[in-house]
């Protein structure tokens, strides 16, 4: 979900200038940036990202400056007046309490609402039609910018490709050694069970074989492995679709998770516990990159 996109246009009486960066996220957070002026952008710029984005923290900076003005400032009297008289009286009371006031400079008496009109206010007409202007360049910004997520995820399907696979190979590994362990354990439980009762008086001898098939059964990993595999199949599946999968990945990971831990709990044999600390490590290599998907 790590992308980049830059783009400047100019026109006759405005520059513009975009930036968007987007890095990895659960969900869609769109941070935007924009000139409080320009009214009504911000809906229609958030709209497009929404039918575009699923997943990641993307942020959008524009900044917009004109390229020529006309006509001179002109003062408000009456609000210029009210402005200084205030500030006389602020001074005074300031002398009266010992207070030592830095007085304000032109600029800031002129940045202070209402004292003039900016020449570059502009009116409905001409704030429409540069937002119709800015609303229109953002889709090649747009365009930009899934390319180079596009080309991240390519490389990043691959690596995918080779976390799964490194899976499946583990999965592998892990039958025969299981096979090998299961007929090991039957024959520990089998001279157990007859340990048991050679000692014990008063048993019932098939309750007791019951309890040992319920052991062995308990300890087959079978199971487990045929799960992995049907995660491995699941997995590759939604890599090959068009759609948005991170999600269902993130979750299919959660499960990869759950049958290596089941895996190294029923282990009992070292080379079966290598096999399941592998799998967890692939796992959690694999669940790093699936936070990168959309």
């Amino acid at each position: 979900m790590t992308g980049f996109a830059a783009r400047t246009q100019q026109g006759s009486d405005f520059t513009w200038s975009w930036e968007m960066r987007g890095v990895n996220g659960k969900g869609l957070d769109l941070r935007l940036r924009l000139p409080e002026w320009i009214s009504g952008l911000e809906q229609g710029l958030r709209t497009e990202l929404n039918r575009s984005l699923v997943r990641g923290n993307v942020s959008l900076t524009l900044r917009v400056e004109r390229s020529r003005t006309s006509g001179a400032m002109k003062l408000d009297g009456s609000q210029l007046a009210q402005v200084l008289a205030a500030l006389s009286e602020i001074t005074r009371e300031a002398e009266r309490a010992g207070v030592e006031l830095k007085a304000p400079t032109t600029a800031e008496i002129l940045a202070m609402k209402g004292i003039a009109d900016d020449p570059q206010q502009l009116s409905e007409g001409e704030m429409a039609a540069l937002r119709g202007k800015l609303m229109a360049d953002f889709p090649p910004l747009m365009d930009s910018f899934l390319e180079m997520r596009a080309t991240e995820g390519a490389a990043l399907h691959a690596v995918m490709l080779a976390h799964l696979d490194k899976v499946a190979k583990l999965v592998r590994e892990a039958r025969p050694v299981a096979e090998e362990r299961k007929a090991e354990m039957a024959e520990s439980l089998k001279e157990n069970l007859t340990r048991v009762l050679e000692n014990a008086k008063g048993l019932d001898q098939d309750r007791v074989a019951q309890e040992v098939a319920l052991l062995a059964l308990k300890s087959d990993v079978t199971e487990e492995l045929d799960r992995l595999e049907a995660h491995v199949t699941a997995s590759r599946e939604l890599l090959a679709s068009e759609d948005a999968v991170g999600r269902k990945l993130d979750f299919l990971c959660q499960e990869f998770n759950r049958e290596a831990n089941t895996l190294c709990s029923k282990a009992q044999a070292v080379e079966l516990t290598r096999i399941g600390l592998d799998l967890k490590a692939a796992i959690d290599q694999m669940r790093e990159q699936v936070q990168n998907i959309e």
